[in-house]
């Protein structure tokens, strides 16, 4: 097996090279093309030779596709087969029995570092072949160059694997961990999966996220291309579109998932702790916004176009940033790998090369992009969707108040954060000269500039809609916002009420309590200033929430073509889940009541003391100890039952899951959903002295933030379905 997984590495890195260089001179032939006399014989020779290299490109890609499809099932085969020759597989096999121990042993081959490098090559390949396909009716030399940087990408992640020994899948397990029989050593045990990734939320996390990392390749792509062919159309914008939504839509539904399995399985009673590999994610998919929002007036008015191109160069070094961070070792976290000088160098060289190819590509074609010109694919729009003609100027704003401002400061402040937080991210690994420099940043930090920042972004998408184009009429505009105003109004004294009643005084409560819990609160900011955050966000919230509504309310009603509805139907959905999100963050993120507490077990009686938290009250009523099929994992449960004013409400039962062969513990966290708050409940084993150690919290609103997060999803899918209505319209047009 690893002669025939080093074998498809090779070919893979040799097709790549093999496709780079056919595209590349076959665009070169295209020029020839250009400057010879049209029909000439020269012309029709090197027309010949761009077809037919880049025909062979096209096929070497494909060819490199088949290759890493075969490694790839060679480490699933080995997953499921048992074959432990491989040092990667023995090293991230999963023993875990039951339903979903399929999903185990196929999530060993992004569990590591090398077997997710060439997870992550895999499917920039197979974005690839999806590329060749589908522009194979109309080949363009904008797509074509698409297709060539993705390959110059692909050649770079296969190029990792194959030259650097800490990044090989396919390297074969020291002879040492075998005995004389050819079986593994009882030494060898202690290598597999860990067991917090023995989860379903996690075993999906990761694809998820790399699905996205690599389907942004292709919005790059087609900038940098867009820049060598100089088409400063919308061409390139709408080809690179669906790719940008459904590869968001994937990196945000990753962030989820990684959400998800932190808040059940990590046991601290959150969703998100700031952690470097964490920011890393969240990077590409913070540019990805401004991204978005750009190709739409790209799209709509042909502006945006060099701050689009750039845009699409920054969330590619994003995402090159984010590799870079996890595998790179410079910066510690629990989810990063052992770094290896390869991966620093080479994926170093891509975040400034990225950018640079940007950069100095708007310079060379600066007479191009962004001059006042008529978007040159605007009659096929009229043809498609009887769009009008318009003409345009990069960057020509009449009025700060209007819509074309709110983009623009919309694409600022998400651009900025991101900047921001990505600087915060490496920090620790910058001189002590520099602002943070050498410091570890604490969670409270993050959340202090990231609240406010939050607040102001979601302020600008409740607004925007309701101004104008260049420059916004009062009339039109307290017309728009007054029934959406009075509406929001209404449901900003509801979440005052409840802001007043119950998360107010659980503030003080814990101001008043004192310890680190009060610490990291005033950490945060003074009292006044933290809860005017709050007030001011459920302020936003309602705001964007019914503006958005409206939004849907005047998309449904409309009676025009069917793409245009969806992409507006989606956008408002996106834009009221992220109101309710805000909601969401605001209760689960800064009014959390936590209590960490050892419970005195009475062994004659078999009864424990009674916790208390807020209005709930935990019975202690019973324990139990369940051993797994595969005899190495003991789960340790204990067993309360809940109540809340004296009334019954459910029942709990937290684990500690310990695996006898790496001593190492997983927390099986027990939670109760309640439509405004959930009961959260950890059990940490048992003391020196026979107590119980419980962490038991209770976190307001977070039923908020899952549900924001699915209609968030929803809306995506709505706005990627238009975009794929949108295209057949005008393949139905063209024909």
């Amino acid at each position: 097996m690893s002669i025939v997984g080093l074998l498809g590495i090779l070919v893979a890195f040799a097709a790549c090279v093999v496709s780079l260089l056919c595209l590349g001179i076959a665009h070169v032939q295209h020029l020839r093309i250009g400057k010879a006399s049209a029909g000439s014989a020269e012309a029709a020779r090197a027309r010949s030779a761009s077809d037919t290299l880049a025909f062979g490109g096209r096929l070497a890609a494909i060819v490199a596709a088949c290759a890493l499809t075969l490694c790839c099932a060679v480490l699933v085969w080995c997953f499921f087969s048992g074959d432990v020759t491989l040092d990667y597989v023995v090293r991230n096999r999963s023993d875990a029995t039951g339903e979903l121990a399929w999903l185990f042993k196929l999530a060993g081959l992004w569990a590591g570092r090398a077997g997710s490098l060439l997870f992550w090559a895999w499917l920039i390949s197979v974005f690839g072949v999806i590329l060749v396909f589908a522009t194979r009716k109309n080949i363009r030399p904008l797509d074509n160059g698409a297709l060539a940087i993705a390959q110059l990408v692909l050649v770079a992640f296969v190029g990792v694997l194959l030259f650097s020994p800490d990044n090989m899948p396919f390297a074969l397990l020291d002879p040492a961990y075998f005995d004389e029989n050819g079986q593994l050593k009882a030494q060898a045990s202690v290598l597999g999966m860990n067991t917090l990734l023995e989860h379903w939320a996690m075993a999906i996390h990761p694809p998820t996220l790399f699905i996205g990392y690599a389907g942004l390749t292709i919005p790059f792509a087609y900038a940098i291309s867009a820049l060598i062919v100089n088409d400063d159309s919308d061409a390139w914008v709408c080809a690179s579109t669906p790719y940008l939504m459904f590869s968001w839509l994937l990196l945000g539904a990753g962030i989820g998932l990684g959400a998800v399995w932190a808040y059940v399985v990590l046991g601290w009673g959150g969703y998100w702790g700031w952690d470097p590999v964490e920011n890393a994610s969240l990077l590409p998919w913070l540019v990805g916004v401004a991204l978005i929002h750009s190709f739409t007036v790209y799209r709509q008015r042909g502006a945006f176009k060099r701050w689009s191109v750039m845009c699409a160069c920054i969330t590619f070094s994003f995402v090159v940033l984010g590799t870079f961070i996890t595998r790179s070792g410079i910066v510690q976290s629990v989810h990063a790998f052992e770094g290896d000088s390869v991966s620093l160098v080479l994926f170093a060289v891509l975040i400034v090369a990225s950018l640079a190819a940007g950069a100095v590509g708007l310079i060379v074609r600066h007479k191009s992009f962004g001059v006042s010109t008529t978007n040159k694919s605007d009659t096929l729009k009229a043809a498609s969707v009887s769009a009008p003609i318009k003409e345009e100027k990069e960057d020509d704003i009449e009025s700060l108040v209007s819509r074309d401002a709110a983009y623009y400061v919309n694409n600022l402040v998400m651009v900025a954060f991101a900047v921001l937080l990505a600087y915060m991210t490496v920090s620790s690994a910058l001189p002590a000269f520099l602002p943070f420099g050498g410091q570890s940043l604490s969670a409270g930090t993050y959340n202090a500039i990231a609240r406010p920042l939050g607040v102001l972004y979601c302020a600008l998408i409740a607004v925007c809609p309701l101004l104008g184009w260049r420059r916004t009429q009062g009339k039109a505009f307290f017309k728009n916002a007054l029934i959406p105003g009075v509406c929001a109004l209404v449901v900003f004294a509801v979440l005052m009420a409840y802001f007043c009643t119950y998360l107010l005084p659980s503030y003080e409560a814990i101001l008043a309590g004192g310890g680190s819990a009060a610490e990291g609160l005033l950490e945060q900011g003074a009292p006044a200033y933290y809860n005017a955050i709050a007030v001011v966000g459920f302020l936003v919230a309602s705001l964007l929430f019914f503006n958005s509504v409206f939004m849907l309310v005047k998309a449904l009603r409309k009676g025009s073509a069917l793409r245009p509805r969806l992409s507006r139907i989606g956008g408002a959905i996106a834009h009221a889940a992220m109101g309710i999100i805000l909601v969401g963050l605001i209760g689960s993120s800064m009014y959390v009541t936590e209590t960490n507490q050892y419970l005195q077990y009475d062994a004659d009686t078999k009864s424990a003391e009674t916790l208390k938290i807020q209005d709930f009250e935990l019975v202690y009523t019973g324990e139990d100890v369940f051993e797994s099929d595969n005899g190495d994992d003991v789960d340790y449960v204990v067993h309360f039952d809940v109540y809340r004013g004296g009334q019954y409400v459910g029942s709990v039962s937290p684990a500690v899951q310990m695996v006898k062969s790496t001593q190492q513990q997983k927390l099986e966290a027990s939670v109760i959903g309640f439509p405004l708050e959930d009961l959260f409940v950890v059990y940490r084993g048992m003391s020196a002295d026979g107590e119980y150690a419980m962490d038991v919290r209770v976190n307001p609103l977070i039923s908020f933030v899952w549900v924001g997060f699915g209609l968030l999803m929803l809306g995506s899918l709505l706005a990627l379905f238009a975009r794929r209505t949108r295209r057949a319209e005008v393949d139905t047009a063209h024909a």
